[in-house]
């Protein structure tokens, strides 16, 4: 089961073309930061910050208290994908057309959007695997 998640992570994380690979770990951050996984949200927002050299961005979305807005002070795009990955993290019935057209206006392609879907809910899912069975051991 390892073996085909970190399979799964590669391919989502790493192949060419597509969202840039910063904007695929802001993803997982934001959907790491909804669920609750501090482990999680953590690392992918070190590599987030690291990618798109927006530190202060990172560390504003790191420092919202639960329950308030994850995009508040974020660019209009990355306000647009935090929305939306928070939506698709929490009830996925909940991230909805008109986010997704904003996207598109923002200028994401449908393989961008199709990278920021899988980003999110790939990271969904890891962190529920995560908080319910723990940290893998030898």
């Amino acid at each position: 089961m390892l073996e085909q998640r970190t399979l799964t992570d590669k391919g989502i994380f790493y192949t060419p073309g597509g969202l840039p690979r910063a904007e695929r770990e802001l993803a997982a951050t934001v959907a790491s930061k909804v669920n609750g996984c501090i482990y999680c949200a953590s690392v992918h927002a070190r590599k987030a910050s690291q990618l798109s050299k927006h530190n202060e961005a990172i560390e504003r979305l790191l420092a919202i208290e639960p329950g308030g807005t994850l995009s508040d002070g974020q660019s209009p795009r990355w306000q647009a994908e935090i929305n939306f990955s928070a939506a698709l993290s929490a009830t996925p019935a909940s991230a909805n057309a008109q986010q997704i057209h904003a996207l598109r206006e923002l200028g994401l392609s449908e393989l961008e959007l199709l990278d920021l879907v899988q980003s999110t809910a790939f990271f969904a899912w890891a962190n529920r695997l995560m908080l319910t069975l723990g940290e893998p051991f030898n």
